[in-house]
């Protein structure tokens, strides 16, 4: 087999290992050159790397650079070498695409009610693999659901159901809009537990603090309770199901992709 063979079934089995740990990566394509063009470099968030561009320097130089490109959380962007490093002159007309290598985005949400429904049906639209746990069966059936890529899930108990489907955490936003304390209040101590990227809690100022304190005196960390968005989502206005499903979702891609849920027209006003 050649190199170019050799070097593209290690970069597909890397990326297979990613996605199935739910980590990420940047996979960088040497798509302008004199030579080489096509070549491959997969660096992971260890900054471990599979493949090669073919020269270290310049594999080095991309290493560095694909830190930074993880932390602007785009999916893809292209660079001339001459942006990542002024010292490879026999790349500087080069360009180079960087793409983010992680699992598609999941959203586990506790609770089946008018929102949570709202919510998995939206989330499931914008391309979101949801999972729906209720601790009701009658209300996590497919009559309700028909959408077979919203996984269901009647949960004999919530700690154990939650902490089975949010694992490790790493790429998964949890939604907790039951119908009471006692039920957040189980499932925000699995949820906690897991550190996913994005924890809400639905309910009034009163209802999340009485949540929050209970977990703060059973010896949750402050810095943890400090990152629950509670009360969930965006203030729109929302009064529907509909309508509050839409915030929390809007929150969720905001936290997703860096954004800060500020008006985009808002510079129109300041400017005045």
């Amino acid at each position: 087999m050649s190199n170019t063979g050799d070097q593209s079934t290690f970069i597909v089995e890397a990326v297979r290992r990613i996605l199935e740990e739910s980590a990420m990566a940047t996979l960088v394509t040497l798509v302008e050159a004199r030579a080489m063009v096509g070549a491959k470099l997969l660096v992971d968030e260890s900054n471990d790397r599979v493949g090669t561009l073919g020269d270290a320097a310049l594999d080095e130089a991309v290493a560095r650079h694909a830190q930074k490109f993880l932390a602007s959380r785009a999916e893809a962007a292209t660079f001339k070498v001459e942006e990542i490093s002024g010292n490879l002159e026999a790349f500087s007309d080069a360009r180079l695409l960087f793409e983010r290598i992680e699992p598609e985005p999941r959203l586990v949400i506790c609770g089946a009610g008018h929102v949570g429904a709202s919510l998995a049906r939206l989330a499931h639209l914008v391309g979101y693999h949801i999972t729906l746990i209720d601790d009701r069966a009658e209300f996590v059936t497919r009559e309700r659901f028909p959408e077979k890529e919203i996984e269901l899930i009647a949960a004999e108990n919530w700690s154990d159901a939650v902490s089975a489907c949010v694992g490790r955490g790493r790429g998964v936003a949890v939604a907790v809009v039951t119908r009471g304390h006692n039920e957040d209040e189980e499932c925000m101590r699995a949820v906690l537990a897991a550190r996913p990227d994005y924890v809400g809690l639905i309910g009034s100022k009163r209802r999340t603090n009485i949540v929050l304190e209970r977990l703060r005196a059973s010896g949750f960390d402050e810095t943890v309770l400090e990152q629950v968005r509670a009360p969930i989502g965006l203030d729109i206005g929302a009064v529907s199901p509909e309508e509050v499903a839409l915030s929390i979702l809007a929150e969720i891609v905001a936290e997703r992709r860096g954004g800060t849920g500020v008006s985009l027209s808002e510079w129109r006003r300041k400017k005045k």
